[in-house]
């Protein structure tokens, strides 16, 4: 049976939750395909962590439906526990147990999986096997915390945010462990606000919002729904510049102000470019800086929202 023929790893039909006056999560609709990564996408607040708590059977929803490898937590939670590999937020673990006393402990708790060196070996972690938790930097408790995740060979296996607070370096390593996850058919559902994590690890993504789901597909799906392959920045030490006209070149799929600059989505850039600076030269300002990006899913979110994932 094929991935797109097989019953979904995950299926979420308009999911509510509120806590108190607060709407965490907004009658959302999600369906995870087995054997895909799967991203969910949002800045802080926008009800990632809620959804994925919900999922992982650690928050009781107010309404909707959650079906879990076919199973609900209703009547099935033991046989879930059995088959999900979870990796908190934060993960708080005994820093006087060694990695691989820590291991061996969570090991006990399924009844399948590979043995706690094993583990230690797939999140390279052997040079560390007897190190004291305490003593461990962030990234390789980071990697402490997927191996604790993956000791039962889950079926579905659930990070949120696996990589906040890391230095660039550390990410890079964890981005390559769950890479590797990936590779061997892992069911992953991952949550981050980190646009370049979703478009290197993610098959699809949704991009979440005050608790709703606001775009949906790839990353090049994404990407290519704003009509705009790359972003072309200009700024000026004169006065601020007109976006709106600049947004009305025939063009520019889109323009907006930011921090002073003008910040121009464009499809083709040999034929933006001289207009760009033509329309600059007709507001008679002197160009001070012009960058251009390639399109990323930091630009899909702000052409949803109007706001980008750093003003949050």
């Amino acid at each position: 049976m094929s991935p797109l023929s097989a019953p979904p790893a995950l299926r979420v039909r308009n999911l509510r939750k509120a806590f108190q006056d607060v709407v965490a999560v907004d009658g959302l609709d999600l369906e995870v395909r087995a054997g895909e990564c799967f991203g969910l996408l949002g800045p802080n607040g926008a009800g990632k962590t809620t959804t994925i708590e919900i999922c992982e059977g650690l928050t009781d929803r107010d309404s909707g439906e959650v079906e879990v490898l076919g199973l609900s937590w209703e009547k099935d939670a033991r046989r879930l526990r059995e088959r999900l590999g979870i990796q908190l937020q934060e993960t708080q673990l005994s820093e006087k147990l060694t990695v691989h006393e820590t291991l061996s402990l969570f090991r006990s708790f399924f009844p399948r999986g590979p043995s706690a060196d094993e583990v230690i070996a797939r999140v390279q972690l052997e040079e560390k096997r007897n190190s004291r938790v305490g003593v461990l930097s962030g990234g390789q408790k980071q990697r402490l915390a997927l191996a604790c995740a993956l000791v039962g060979e889950p079926d579905l296996l659930f990070l949120d945010e696996p990589t906040t607070g890391l230095d660039p370096q550390a990410r890079r390593q964890l981005w390559e462990l769950i890479a590797e996850l990936q590779r061997a058919g892992r069911t992953i559902l991952l949550t981050t606000h980190y646009m370049e994590e979703a478009e290197r690890l993610c098959d699809r993504v949704a991009i979440m919002d005050h608790g709703k789901v606001i775009a949906l597909g790839t990353p090049r799906e994404l990407i290519a729904s704003i009509g705009a392959g790359h972003v072309v920045r200009l700024s000026s030490a004169g006065r601020q510049l007109d976006a709106a006209a600049f947004g009305a070149l025939g063009c520019v799929a889109a323009a907006r102000t930011e921090d002073g600059a003008v910040e121009a989505q464009v499809e083709q850039l040999h034929d933006a470019l001289p207009a760009l600076l033509d329309e600059l030269e007709r507001q008679g300002q002197p160009l001070t800086e012009l960058r251009v990006h390639s399109a990323t899913l930091e630009d899909v979110f702000m052409a949803f929202t109007g706001r980008r994932l750093r003003d949050e």
